[in-house]
């Protein structure tokens, strides 16, 4: 019996029966990744998925660098349109461009070094199925040397059989949704500081919007997630509704995590409850 469970359970986390790359690919970019948050540009009514992921309108300024979402379309002049696949899945885990340089660690690619094969494969296979779009994005201001951040639960790439785990699912995604860079603050280096305060919370974000700081989502009893319920806080997640009932500010991207399967948002808030807490 305990047998037919296991063997039951990875059919049900293993990629869905007939789910294509470019099907996988849109699904990690658009309700895991999120990767239009700063890609897409934005009007008046919010994102302009006309242009979609041709470079956003959004200005990352802090002391490091001031930078803009690339265009990362299949566009042969202003995108990705000359990179091949090779040089794609490189950039995406090593943030290295084909030229040698290196892109700012407001692109997490830190935290898709644990990115399976299959799903480097699948996010390339979508990049290259997206519409074209000729869009020149602002070139990136340095102010620093560059360095590399390790986030905690980054790591060594996954396989696909490790992720059969509801818990190394969980982490997994936790990791490629890069959670953890909103929700942990930074140190006085002007990097996260993972090491001490991963999942603390207390980092900062302006916009539109005004101000907002991101919440504690460790299981700490006083200042995180202890006292919520499972369904509470996939409310969280899924609309950007707080246990006490008020709305969460951005740029918390629920209504793209709406879109997430059930296995997966089950697999998250279980992860979540195994954090270390932080207070």
């Amino acid at each position: 019996m305990r047998i037919v469970f296991g063997f039951a359970l990875a059919l049900l986390m293993s990629p869905a029966a007939g789910e294509t790359l470019v099907e996988r690919g849109a699904y990690l970019a658009n309700s895991v990744m999120v990767c239009h948050n700063c890609h897409t540009p934005r009007g008046p009514q919010g994102l302009d998925l006309s242009r979609a992921l041709s470079g956003g309108s959004q200005v990352f300024d802090e002391p490091a660098f001031k930078v803009t979402g690339s265009n990362i379309t299949p566009d042969k002049d202003t995108g990705i349109g000359n990179w091949s696949d090779a040089e794609l899945k490189r950039f995406l885990v090593s943030g290295i461009k084909p030229d040698g340089t290196k892109v700012a660690s407001i692109m997490p690619t830190a935290f898709y070094t644990v990115l399976t094969a299959r799903d480097l494969d699948a996010l390339a296979a979508y990049l290259r199925s997206v519409p074209p779009v000729r869009h020149e994005t602002p070139a990136p201001e340095y102010r620093i040397a560059l360095r590399p951040e390790l986030p905690t639960y980054a790591g060594k790439q996954a396989s696909e059989q490790e992720l059969s785990d509801k818990l190394a699912r969980g982490r997994y995604l936790l990791t490629i949704a890069h959670c953890l860079e909103c929700h942990t603050p930074e140190g006085p280096s002007v990097v996260h500081d993972f090491a001490g305060a991963s999942g603390k919370g207390g980092r900062t974000f302006k916009g539109p919007w005004g101000e907002s700081v991101s919440p504690n989502i460790t299981p700490d009893p006083a200042a995180g997630l202890a006292q919520w319920s499972d369904d509470e806080i996939k409310r969280a997640i899924t609309q950007g509704i707080a246990r006490d009932g008020h709305k969460l500010k951005p740029p918390m991207a629920y209504a793209s995590y709406a879109s997430m399967t059930a296995q997966d948002l089950d697999a998250i808030v279980a992860f979540v409850r195994t954090l270390p807490p932080r207070n």
